[in-house]
C-alpha cells in the first residue's frame, strides 16, 4: 500500500521535543509501504523545524529521504483546481493550503491513508474516491 506524508507528521518524527515523537518515530521505523511527500510540504516542514530546532538540528530532516522509500510528489496544475474547489467547500473551516493539496493528491492518486497528527482538517473531508481518508497513525 501507498500512504501520503503530512508536514505534521514529519514535525513530529524530526523534533524529538514534539509530544508526539515516539508515536511518529515508532510508526516511521515500522512502516514499510511506499510513502509519498507532497513537496509542498517541503517549506513548511522546514521553518517549522528551524523554528522549534535551530538551523543545524533542522537539517536532520533531510536524512528522511535516506533509506526508505520516499517518493517527492509535485502538485499538478490539475490538482490546483480541486484545490480550489475544497477550499470552497469548507471555506468556514478555513482549511490550510497544504492540507488541501494532499486531499486534492490522494484523490489523484487514489489513496486513502494519509500519516497526519491534523485529525480535524483530515477528518471533515469527504474525498471523492473513498468514504472516509484514514489516518494514522
Amino acid at each position: 500500500m501507498t500512504l501520503i506524508i503530512d508536514s505534521s507528521f514529519l514535525v513530529a518524527l524530526y523534533d524529538a521535543g514534539e509530544v508526539r515523537h515516539q508515536r511518529a518515530y515508532h510508526f516511521a521505523e515500522q512502516n514499510s509501504e511506499t510513502m509519498l511527500v507532497p513537496d509542498i510540504v517541503l517549506p513548511e516542514v522546514s521553518y517549522m523545524l528551524r523554528r522549534n530546532l535551530g538551523y543545524r538540528n533542522s537539517l536532520n530532516f533531510f536524512d528522511f529521504f535516506e533509506g526508505r522509500f520516499v517518493r517527492l510528489l509535485p502538485v499538478l496544475v490539475d490538482d490546483l483546481a480541486r484545490v480550489y474547489e475544497i477550499s470552497q467547500q469548507y471555506t468556514d473551516a478555513r482549511l490550510d493550503l497544504v492540507d488541501c493539496c494532499i486531499m486534492a493528491i490522494a484523490e489523484r492518486l487514489n489513496v486513502t491513508r494519509i500519516a497526519t497528527f491534523d485529525r480535524r482538517d483530515f477528518s471533515m473531508f469527504q474525498p471523492q474516491h473513498c468514504d472516509f481518508l484514514e489516518l494514522l497513525p
